[in-house]
């Protein structure tokens, strides 16, 4: 036996719930193995752009057209700038097929999309939780928000969340550190907002920012956020959270951790005879060659789609259709966010005011839509983001060099306001991926296909934001209101789901309570790819507090002798 490839538990992916699992194996003593496809990436020294100015881009921060052409995809993503496409995987590089149009927007290094992350953090409510056995729209979940809420508050302690505590029942408090300010129209817009509608609380976004560190991240080796907007670079005061700048290293400290980058995994092993996942088989990026590792617990932590490719990949003489797939669901029941809908306005008045520096968030309000009960000719509802700015450089005619026009642009312009919608889009079975049966990527590994596409409901969410957004605004005083339809192809939103969703029934479900197979009780899945439903919440936080409960689970039930 060759001790080098046999481990207590293997990770597959390092991103924001990958990272979150090696952290905890490594924590309770377990010899851990990560397993990622991108190339190798430390804190701080591959973050080659982080401290360059914007004079030294040769392309002034723009993609040059031909990289845009090779990468028709990635190049859709609002971070893919000549200061961060290093990050991102090409498009080549493992093709997919899209029977309808879908954006499946990739890494490409140790760290995954934590690196390249929003940053927005809210947790779910208990309606999120009850919504689907109430509503009807999807399975219900296994768990409820209490068995998750002291999971919250323990990645919330350790990842560092600011925000207010606002006492909202749709979108619980945290364990906070200090918020962000609003600016002064967007405090007006709150007022008035508040004033109006008893049910539309307007807060201040919750991010994963460090405003006032505590000695559980000066212990990670992170300091406070710079506000420098640059965080697509790669954060080298680990001002925001990242695996890279913070669990990854936690993990390392240990003595446990082995990180093996440029590793695809392209199947699960299952052994027939114990009846249980003993391993993977991971194909090496460079030289194609194939390699098994083996583990006692197994997470699947590769992002939504990769998750639900490779337990499709992983057959058996007992599990022919993918691990643990008797249901035949397996990779259905896809879902998003819906990010079609956004409206653009000004607000006269405030010349007088300004506001200091740059922030990483900005206010939302809460899902006001069928929270409590059905209230609508739609199902479930959508998170409203908005922000207000002063433009910089008022009109100026003539050449766009030399010092007056130099000058023109610190001439403070109006304000503008912008708003934008996160749906929940409803799981159903005919949204879903798959195997292609004839061709192959680069690697050997059968293409994913997508068949991913919106309802009549999406719409539905999208005109209701038209109509009610511009009704809030209006009130708030935002004049010139424009709405817009971003017409975007699902997986631009950067937050699919499913696919190995959780529940309570293995006919109905892949993942039991605890992110844990059903049929395959030493495998585990809390990426993306277990939710149930969306929420309207950005997803991380969910992941993280998933992960962090589900290795607690797997490390006690090995303990016990039932892995």
């Amino acid at each position: 036996m060759n001790k080098e490839n046999h481990f207590d538990t293997i990770v597959i992916g390092s991103g924001i719930s990958g990272g979150w699992a090696a952290k905890e194996f490594c924590e309770k003593g377990l010899k851990t193995l990560v397993l990622d496809r991108g190339k190798d990436a430390k804190h701080i020294q591959d973050y080659p752009t982080a401290y360059m100015d914007p004079w030294q881009f040769k392309h002034g921060g723009q993609v040059e057209q031909q990289t845009k052409d090779e990468n028709p995809i990635a190049s859709k993503c609002y971070v893919y700038r000549e200061d961060a496409k290093h990050f991102f995987l090409p498009d080549a590089a493992q093709p997919y097929i899209q029977e309808k149009p879908f954006d499946w927007i990739r890494a490409d290094q140790v760290g995954g999309k934590s690196l390249l992350w929003a940053r927005q953090t809210q947790r779910w409510s208990k309606y999120d939780f009850e919504g689907p056995a109430r509503d009807g729209f999807a399975v219900d979940w296994p768990i409820r928000y209490d068995d998750i809420a002291p999971w919250y508050s323990y990645v919330e302690h350790f990842v560092g969340i600011s925000g207010n505590r606002d006492g909202i029942d749709a979108m619980p408090d945290g364990d906070f550190l200090p918020a962000w300010e609003m600016n002064v129209v967007e405090k007006a817009i709150q007022q008035r907002i508040e004033q109006q509608y008893k049910d539309r609380p307007v807060i201040q976004g919750r991010c994963a920012h460090l405003t006032q560190p505590r000695q559980i991240h000066i212990d990670q080796g992170r300091s406070q956020c710079q506000a420098r907007s640059l965080c697509h670079r790669g954060c080298p005061f680990g001002g925001y959270f990242s695996s890279n700048a913070s669990t990854l290293p936690w993990a390392a400290k240990t003595g446990k951790l082995t990180i093996r980058p440029q590793a695809i995994v392209e199947s699960i092993l299952y052994d027939d005879s114990l009846q249980k996942a003993i391993g993977v088989r991971i194909i090496d990026t460079v030289t194609k060659a194939s390699q098994e590792f083996f583990a006692k617990i197994i997470f699947v932590n590769a992002s939504a789609l990769a998750t639900n490719q490779i337990l499709l990949n992983s057959t058996s003489d007992r599990f022919p259709n993918g691990l643990g797939n008797d249901s035949g669901l397996l990779g259905k029941y896809v879902a998003f966010h819906n990010y079609l809908g956004s409206i653009s306005g000004t607000m006269e008045g405030y010349e007088d005011k300004y506001y200091y520096g740059r922030r990483p968030t900005q206010p939302i309000i809460p899902n006001f839509r069928n929270v409590h009960r059905q209230e609508t000719d739609f199902l479930r509802g959508y998170a409203s983001f908005f922000g207000a700015y002063r433009s910089r450089g008022g009109a100026f005619e003539g050449v766009s060099v030399g010092g007056a026009y130099k000058d023109s642009l610190a001439e403070l312009g109006g304000w503008g306001v912008s708003m934008m919608m996160q749906g929940e889009t409803i799981p159903k079975e005919s949204n879903h991926v798959r195997l292609s049966k004839d061709k192959k990527d680069p690697y050997g590994i059968p293409q994913l296909i997508t068949a991913v596409g919106y309802e009549e409901n999406d719409y539905k969410l999208r005109d209701d934001f038209f109509q009610q957004g511009q009704e809030m605004l209006d009130i708030a005083g935002v004049k010139n209101l424009k709405v817009s339809d971003s017409n975007q192809n699902p997986g631009l939103d950067i937050h699919e789901m499913g696919g190995v969703r959780m529940g309570l029934d293995p006919k109905t479900s892949l993942l039991n309570k605890w992110n844990q197979l059903h049929l395959v009780k030493n495998v585990f899945v809390t990426d993306g790819a277990c939710m149930t439903s969306t929420g309207t919440q950005n997803p991380s936080l969910t992941y993280m507090a998933l992960t962090a409960r589900a290795v607690d689970y797997a490390v006690s039930e090995m303990k016990k002798g039932n892995l």
